[in-house]
């Protein structure tokens, strides 16, 4: 019985580490998809800004 229990324990123990790791991963891939939205769109404002800019500087040459 005892050995039996030992199996048991070391199983449940496997699992509840893959757990934890796949817990991280899951955690760390959210992490990381928020970054990559929030860099996304910063670069997508500077874009936008950057567009805005030159029509704007483009009015003013032509002296509109």
């Amino acid at each position: 019985y005892q050995i039996f229990q030992m199996i048991l324990d070391a199983r449940a123990s496997e699992h509840s580490a893959r757990m934890v790791a796949m817990k991280n991963a899951t955690d760390n891939a959210h992490q990381f998809i928020k970054d990559l939205t929030l860099e996304y769109n910063k670069m997508r404002q500077a874009s936008i800004t950057t567009e805005l800019l030159e029509i704007a500087t483009a009015q003013m040459a032509l002296g509109q």
